[in-house]
């Protein structure tokens, strides 16, 4: 199947001007009827006690499901659950483990926002590890289907 640009460029080699013209015309239609729609996807709330006693005011009083709760606040679904779940963020601790982890990942970011991870180690036929790309080196073939012919 063509894309639309690989037509255009079919055309212009074939000197069809008035198809090329249309073609615009009906681009140019279809910018004056485009409208922009709203994202669909928001960005959440930062995480804090009040909106975690909110979240379980609205669990408790309406009958509205996790993810009907989380569009309305404007949290991630995985928010709600744990507040409803294991009662995080309903306490303002600076040592609560919620807390301790979010502030570590945004130290890292601060620290380096493109962090490389480290390469992946891989243990060989042997046993022996190899790291990067050596792990990634030619292996012996298997002699799975081959014919041996040494003791005929």
């Amino acid at each position: 199947m063509a894309t639309l640009k690989e037509f255009e460029e079919s055309l212009r080699e074939h000197g069809m001007h008035m198809a090329l013209a249309l073609l615009e015309r009906l681009r140019d239609r279809d910018r004056a009827t485009r409208t922009i729609k709203p994202a669909r996807r928001l960005t959440g709330q930062k995480m804090t006690p009040e909106l975690a006693r909110s979240i379980l005011d609205l669990h408790a009083s309406t009958g509205m499901t996790q993810q009907e709760i989380a569009f309305k606040v404007g949290v991630n679904q995985g928010r709600v659950n744990e507040v409803i779940k294991r009662g995080k963020w309903l306490d303002d601790d600076p040592n609560a483990p919620e807390a301790i982890a979010r502030d570590r990942a945004k130290a890292r970011l601060r620290a380096d926002p493109v962090a490389k991870r480290p390469p992946v180690q891989r243990t060989t036929a042997k046993g022996t590890a190899k790291r990067g790309k050596a792990a990634t080196t030619a292996r012996r073939p298997s002699p799975q289907g081959q014919l041996i012919f040494g003791d005929l």
